[in-house]
């Protein structure tokens, strides 16, 4: 299990991400919590290429966080990846939202590292 929270603005923004076999299940949530965006990441051994397919639920923008993470994740990990995002603020400011998207881009790279290094030590990653 890892876990990491980020102060942005009036925002706690928290990934979790949880191992299940050999693949990962990736939450991105803050403020008020829900699923605003599901994607699924999926690593080709053949093209050793990774792509990502989402589903959004209407009215939400969450789509490019979870599209993006779920790719990011399966071609570090070589995984399927399930990537579960949502983010709320009431009256948020689009330099609130450049924020989010930038700390959420910031921590999805720490999960890789994280993967990479427990990949490398042999710990259960």
């Amino acid at each position: 299990m890892f876990r990491i929270t980020r102060n942005v603005g009036r925002i706690e923004i928290v990934l979790e991400a949880k191992k299940i076999g050999n693949d990962y299940l990736l939450t991105l949530t803050g403020g008020r919590e829900h699923v605003g965006a599901v994607a699924t990441g999926f690593f080709d051994e053949k093209s050793q290429r990774a792509s990502s397919s989402v589903i959004t639920m209407p009215g939400h923008r969450e789509e490019q966080l979870a599209l993006q993470g779920a790719r990011q994740v399966s071609r570090a990990t070589k995984k399927t990846t399930v990537f579960v995002a949502g983010i709320h603020q009431d009256n948020i400011l689009p330099e609130e939202i450049t924020d989010v998207v930038s700390a959420a881009e910031e921590m999805v790279a720490e999960f890789i590292t994280f993967y990479e290094k427990t990949k490398l030590t042999g710990r259960n990653g």
